[in-house]
């Protein structure tokens, strides 16, 4: 029988890492360090996040030390983004602001006030120049150019900064600064995570084990989940919003949220995937699903309502009976008065691309009152009570 702490993780290296340091703990009567690293560039923690830091709050739940290292530093610097191009560096007060942010957000999984937050910028500002020549001495380009993206660009003769090889260096250096005992981290962050095993080595530490948790999938059921690509369900979502958006995921994606997203028990887990398995209705388990997430981040009686909402707006075939969100004609841009139906729905729906608003008004998506319109280009006059069905969840009236 695994490890609890083992449960759901994709990736330990060494792969009896986790005994031994544990053992070592014990052996020595102290708290192990556990660390992630964020680097502040989207402020949004999602789903997708919350696989780690629920494995940090196991590790917080045992007497462990977790300790979050902002990339205060690196984030003006600019990771590689695992695409084909580096990420765009962010000023100091951007930094600043979405650190905040996170380190706010935090609290909704992990005890943040049992939690260590250092920012990476303390340590990495302060190295002289020969300081950071002699930390690159320390890693070959051979080594760096086993970073998958890398090795791609390179085939591929795109562009690589200088800057973005020395990223995963600057990670590596900050488990030396804390001595780090585990480095958590998205499979995505193998290589990055690995650095600092080899650094510690180098400068004569323990060496850190590495685990690794899968990457959750976003709505589209292919990404990685991810604000940039606009498939998340946020943390701070309204509970209606996870709701939704949970029962809009592809079914086969439900055995992968049942065990990465809900707090169920083990035997539930298994039991829940038994009855898709065995052809039960895919709705019945996404509702289970989507109000055990509320309840982690809201409370229980917001998941009961959200169901309840879901059930009235999206199940209730009267268009008339359904919850709709008011907006003042006087805030649409408009030509003379008018304005096409593309134009319209595109600012009700912001989110969503010029393209994307297309596509779905041509596939019938759109309804004005009770009326299908498939061509983006009809013009209208905006008048008051005209209501709008944009998709499955965008509910509008015109006031």
């Amino acid at each position: 029988m695994i490890h609890p702490l083992q449960e759901n993780v994709a990736i330990i290296l060494p792969e009896n890492g986790l005994e031994e340091k544990l053992a070592q703990a014990k052996k020595e009567n102290r708290k192990l360090s556990i660390k992630l690293g964020f680097d502040p560039t989207a402020p949004d923690l999602h789903l997708g996040h919350a696989v780690v830091l629920k494995k940090l709050k196991q590790f917080q739940d045992l007497g462990h030390q977790v300790i979050i290292i902002v990339g205060s530093f690196t984030a003006r610097i600019g990771d590689p983004t695992g695409k084909n191009k580096a990420r765009k560096p962010l000023s100091p007060e951007e930094v600043q602001h979405n650190a905040q942010t996170y380190i706010n957000q935090l609290s909704k999984v992990i005890d943040v006030q049992k939690t260590k937050i250092v920012f990476n910028s303390d340590w990495l500002d302060a190295l002289s120049f020969s300081e950071v020549i002699q930390l690159l001495s320390k890693v070959t380009v051979a080594q760096l150019m086993q970073r998958n993206d890398f090795n791609k660009r390179f085939t591929e003769n795109t562009p690589i900064a200088m800057h973005e090889l020395v990223y995963p260096i600057l990670q590596g250096f900050d488990s030396v600064k804390i001595e780090c005992d585990i480095e958590m981290g998205g499979t995505d962050q193998l290589f990055n995570c690995t650095m600092g095993r080899q650094l510690q080595e180098v400068h004569q530490m323990p060496a850190q084990i590495v685990m690794c948790m899968p990457l959750l999938r976003g709505l589209d059921g292919k990404e990685k989940m991810s604000k940039s690509l606009n498939n998340i369900i946020g943390l701070t979502d309204e509970p209606n919003e996870m709701f939704g958006k949970t029962m809009s995921i592809p079914d086969a994606l439900i055995e992968e949220f049942i065990s990465l997203t809900t707090d169920f028990s083990t035997e539930d887990k298994t039991a829940l995937i038994s009855r898709i398995a065995e052809g039960e209705n895919p709705m019945n388990i996404k509702k289970l699903i989507a109000k055990n997430i509320i309840s982690q981040y809201h409370d229980a009686t917001s998941a009961e309502n959200a169901e309840q909402f879901f059930i009235n707006q999206f199940q209730n075939k009267n268009f008339e009976e359904k919850v709709y969100e008011s907006v003042f004609i006087r805030s649409l841009k408009r030509i003379q008065n008018k304005i096409s139906l593309l134009e319209l729905c595109h600012q009700l729906k912001n989110d969503l691309s010029k393209s994307a608003v297309r596509r779905l008004i041509e596939n019938g998506g759109v309804q004005i009152n009770t009326t299908k319109i498939t061509d983006p280009n009809e013009e209208m006059e905006p008048t008051p009570r005209t209501k709008i069905k944009i998709g499955k969840r965008g509910f509008f009236e015109l006031i």
